[in-house]
This record gives structure tokens, C-alpha cells and sequence, in this order.
């Protein structure tokens, strides 16, 4: 089945990732997007809609530092306390 959808720029893209052009932008320079269906325009990147379908983004979700240690003081939410 053909895609005859419309090919997506850097304004669909973040729209379809809820965040904004210039952080697209950002993600495509540092190899954070999927590469473009079609490069032919310098700076004008373009992607099939099909081409984000199933695909993980990276740095979504919760971020913690790996390398700080929780104490009760630092945890959220209550974790590691033993308060009730």
C-alpha cells in the first residue's frame, strides 16, 4: 500500500512529537530523528508520516541522574522514607 500522504517538515514533525521547530531542529543536527525520506533541498529535510510510526523517541519519560545517590531528603515523593 502506497503512502500518499504529504511528506512532513520540521514544523509537522515537532507538532507530531509536541515539541517545538527549534528543538526539531536540534534533534535532527544531533542524529535524534529519524534520517529524512528526502534530502534533496539543503535545510529542507522531509519525512514520509509512515517514517515516525512505531519509531521510539529518545530522551522521553523520566531522567534521573545515575550517578546521585536518593536519600530520604532528595527522593520524591515520599521514596525511600520510611514516614508515615
Amino acid at each position: 500500500m502506497a503512502d500518499d500522504r504529504p511528506l512532513w517538515g520540521y514544523p509537522e514533525v515537532a507538532a507530531h512529537m509536541g515539541i517545538s521547530v527549534q528543538a526539531a531542529r536540534s534533534r535532527k543536527s544531533r542524529g535524534s530523528l529519524p534520517a529524512p525520506d528526502d534530502a534533496t533541498v539543503p535545510h529542507r529535510p522531509q519525512w514520509k508520516p509512515a517514517t515516525f510510526e512505531g519509531w521510539n523517541q529518545v530522551g522521553r519519560g523520566f531522567r534521573a541522574d545515575p550517578h546521585r545517590e536518593l536519600t530520604p531528603a532528595s527522593s520524591p515523593a515520599g521514596l525511600g522514607s520510611d514516614a508515615s
